[in-house]
């Protein structure tokens, strides 16, 4: 976890998280459950039954007014048009350079208005990102971020768990897709969305409100789960981790989410770089392994070839699921196929690894 000067920064839920006996660690700034009960029994729950996490920390921008569309079509790599009222987009916010500013979820509230989440750690530079690209258009940049508090009901109960508690028929809402209603009595937003290969949903919902929503989730049997397990979980289902996977030196392509880029909407920032990459191919590519030997690969651990770094890890774990060490790594191009084996430096050892399809989990539809 990342270490920060200062005073820690609480989310709404800080209280509740303390008395469930929630490990408190630093966050990039941010006092967060890192474990209630352990990340081995929080990522099988999320696995097998229903788990809650607090993603209060996550930042929301909106972007409003006549010109919003034409605005987000320059600003990021998806295409915003192809979306419609009650319809989300994962996407990149890119330099024009085309690496990332950061990796974004985009809401349609109305045919000018979009509500849009941000990584917590990256909330003020993408906000100034924004304003800075807004030039002569005709658009509104709000930071909406202490106007709201985020909780994910992750897992195959998800459903069955939160729809007593809304007004909001669950069902409907398709991947992707959100409503708007109430949850608990209280206006709110439900995206059926995440972060950890699983169904469920992320409800957005006025800070007041979220602790008294926390605790009766958790009193109806949906485990409260931290910071541990949501990294195991989203490295299962090959999830990108901003500061980790993808950051302002990585493009789309070269972190394999080119189906987040649409050429062919016209232009945007970083256009040109990302059509002559996935014209040419990359410089490297990020890559799904699993450890042949023992141990486990860490960030920032090194891929070695004849005594020189020809590659990163950017994140691994002991997969509780697959009962396997796996990770995601950087790889120059004509060494990124599947299959192909390739060296760590674990901590001055050696071990090997094997290039393996992803996503390393999928759930049964």
């Amino acid at each position: 976890m990342s270490e920060s000067h200062g005073p820690l920064k609480k989310t709404p839920l800080n209280a509740v998280e303390k008395e469930l006996g929630g490990k408190m660690v630093d966050f990039g700034g941010w006092e967060l459950p890192v474990q209630y009960s352990g990340i081995l029994e929080e990522h099988e729950a999320v696995r097998t039954k229903a788990g809650v996490f607090d993603v209060s920390h996550m930042g929301e921008i909106t972007v409003k007014g006549p010109q919003a569309l034409e605005f987000l079509q320059k600003t990021t790599s998806n295409d915003v048009s192809q979306l419609t009222d009650g319809r989300a987009q994962y996407t990149g916010l890119l330099y024009p350079n085309g690496t990332f500013v950061d990796d974004i979820i985009i809401y349609r509230i109305a045919e000018h208005e979009y509500f849009i989440v941000v990584n917590a750690s990256n909330a003020d530079k993408d906000l100034a990102w924004f304003r800075s690209q807004q030039e002569i258009l005709d658009v509104a940049v709000v930071n909406e971020s202490a106007n709201w508090a985020q909780l994910a009901i992750q897992g195959p109960d998800a459903e069955k768990k939160l729809q007593p508690l809304t007004d909001i028929h669950l069902s409907k809402i398709k991947y992707y897709r959100f409503e708007r209603g109430n949850v608990d009595h209280a206006p709110a937003i439900v995206s059926r969305t995440g972060y950890t290969g699983e169904d469920g949903f992320e409800v957005y919902i006025a800070p007041d409100h979220a602790p008294k929503l926390m605790k009766k989730l958790v009193h109806e049997g949906v485990k409260p789960c931290g910071l541990g397990a949501r990294d195991t979980l989203r490295l299962e289902a090959k999830m990108a981790l901003y500061g980790n996977d993808i950051d302002d030196t990585t493009t789309p392509i070269q972190a394999d989410l080119a189906w987040i880029v649409k050429l062919d909407k016209g232009a945007f920032n970083g256009h040109d770089v990302l059509a002559k990459e996935k014209a040419d191919g990359p410089p490297r590519k990020l890559v799904g392994f699993e450890l042949l030997d023992r141990g486990i690969a860490r960030h920032g651990f090194k891929i070695v070839e004849g005594g020189k770094e020809i590659g990163v890890v950017t994140s691994g774990t002991h997969s509780p699921t697959l009962k396997k060490s796996i990770g995601l790594a950087y790889l120059p191009l004509d060494k990124s196929a599947q299959g192909s084996e390739f060296t760590i430096d674990i901590r001055g050892k050696e071990a090997r690894a094997r290039v393996v399809p992803t996503p390393f989990y999928k759930r049964a539809k």
